[in-house]
């Protein structure tokens, strides 16, 4: 016998589970900031002001340069989710926010998914899964085709000792898994959550193809701002580097994390080891490398996870979901 719950009920658990979520990611920034075994807040409140990073004109300047970034990642969902349902810039703003909000603390970004999708009725959502999982494809196309660049010239200026055998053996056994899942698997229909592979790849075909030059394009320029600004604040911390010693380092750094699962309110930690390391050979201050991860982390995820802790309290949830 199938039981319903009342519409009050039902209200009452969905307020509490957008107040969990906004708490959930609250107290996760606050541990992360306050108990950093890496970083004392402190030291890093000592330094940032030391150094001037916390004046009107630096703070302007990087706060900018995340307004561009965020800016382009709503366009793009904008532009990416249209080819299932049109909706406005605002639209994509709260959609973007929210879910960054919802995902903080969930591996790998993971939430993100479920919670775009909860914005649409139900015959949307498994379209605007493949939409975001394409989206998201895109992005990590870019982090690892800089990435592998930057990487390459890294390791050549600083004779870093790089086994590629094994590698070039691991990317053979990944491209032939790949193959095999799309020769093979595709044509058996297998299904994923009620999505079969088959369809993941009908759906990415008849995807505008001017779309996703554009999607491409934004992920570029996503890429190019962050990368520019994580330069920057080492600029403003007095690091004595050019842009064009600093940026392999800053790829590889993406390049080696975005391949790294973690819990996305760790990946802050994962950032900061892997630059200290990368950044070492340079022989720049342990201390002003996990700031700069610190501050990035503060700019581009903590501060617009604020304004999307917003829109997921004043979420409606449909009578049509």
């Amino acid at each position: 016998m199938h039981y319903a719950l009342p519409y009050k009920t039902k209200q009452f658990f969905f307020v509490l589970i957008k107040l969990s979520i906004v708490i959930g990611a609250g107290y996760f920034i606050y541990q992360k900031l306050i108990t950093n075994p890496d970083l004392d807040f402190n030291t890093f409140i000592q330094l940032t002001s030391k150094n001037g990073i916390l004046s009107l004109k630096n703070s302007i300047i990087l706060v900018v340069l995340s307004f561009l970034n965020w800016f382009l990642e709503i366009i793009k969902w904008q532009y990416l989710a249209s080819v299932v349902k049109k909706i406005s810039f605002k639209d994509a703003l709260h959609q973007s926010l929210g879910a960054l909000t919802a995902s903080l603390f969930t591996p790998n970004r993971i939430g993100e998914y479920g919670a775009k999708a909860i914005f649409y009725n139900k015959p949307y959502r498994k379209k605007i899964l493949l939409v975001n999982l394409l989206s998201n494809i895109m992005q990590m196309s870019i982090t690892l085709a800089l990435g592998i660049i930057g990487f390459s010239i890294y390791s050549n200026s600083y004779d870093i000792a790089v086994n590629y055998y094994k590698i070039a053996r691991f990317l053979t056994l990944l491209l032939t898994i790949i193959v095999l899942i799309i020769l093979g698997i595709t044509q058996k229909r297998y299904k994923i959550k009620g999505i079969s592979i088959q369809r993941i790849r009908d759906f990415v075909m008849r995807f505008p193809k001017s779309k996703l030059h554009l999607g491409i394009l934004l992920s570029l320029g996503r890429y190019l701002i962050f990368s520019f600004q994580f330069f920057v604040i080492l600029y403003f911390f007095k690091v004595n580097i050019t842009y064009l010693e600093a940026i392999p380092v800053i790829t590889s750094m993406y390049l080696i994390t975005s391949i790294l699962p973690s819990i996305f309110i760790f990946d802050v930690v994962i950032k900061g080891s892997v630059a200290v390391y990368l950044f070492s050979l340079l022989g720049i201050n342990d201390l002003i490398i996990l700031s700069t991860i610190t501050i990035m982390w503060l700019l581009n995820f903590v501060i617009p996870s604020i304004f999307g802790s917003f829109y997921v309290l004043n979420f409606k949830f449909s009578a049509q979901n």
